[in-house]
């Protein structure tokens, strides 16, 4: 292959990234929610009511950050923060109705949108499809771990399970 079909694709996972950002932002400010905030809330259904430490190291950011989050899904009707049942010190963190329904809305859109993109694929092209972008997702993990290993330490897909 040459440098210019490599650029040519760069471009298209570009234009794919910017298509799905904006996709993401268009949903998530109907539903009332920021990208961090949508990050809890997939968490959180990932995982069920639990700490905000746990959160915190789920989601890799300081515990001030997530007192900031929890309080604003807290003030909007996402979660609420209920007694823990042995450790009087500790609060988990809990969907309300509200919570509950937009994080099923978040997972439903997300299995919608993939068979969108992906029903009409012939296996043979999406298997080789996924392979390809297996690689290139790898391959771009230590091309960023080569200038910061911090960078790769986490999770940085608020979709991945």
């Amino acid at each position: 292959m040459d440098a210019e079909r490599w650029e040519e694709t760069l471009d298209r996972i570009l234009e794919l990234t910017a298509l799905l950002s904006w996709d993401m932002a268009e949903h998530l400010e109907r539903e009332g929610l920021t990208e961090s905030r949508a990050h809890l809330l997939w968490q959180l259904q990932q995982r069920g009511p639990c700490t905000q430490a746990t959160l915190a190291a789920d989601l890799h950011v300081t515990p001030r950050a997530i007192t900031a989050l929890v309080d604003g899904l807290a003030a909007t009707g996402f979660v609420t923060r209920e007694p823990h049942p042995s450790d009087r010190r500790a609060a988990l963190v809990t969907f309300t109705e509200r919570g509950r329904a937009t994080a099923q809305a978040l997972l439903d859109g997300h299995r919608r949108l993939a068979r969108q993109l992906f029903a009409e694929l012939p296996d043979d092209a999406f298997n080789g499809f996924d392979v390809g972008l297996l690689h290139v997702i790898s391959r771009f993990r230590r091309v960023l771990a080569e200038k910061d290993p911090a960078i790769t330490s986490g999770r940085p897909s608020m979709w991945v399970t």
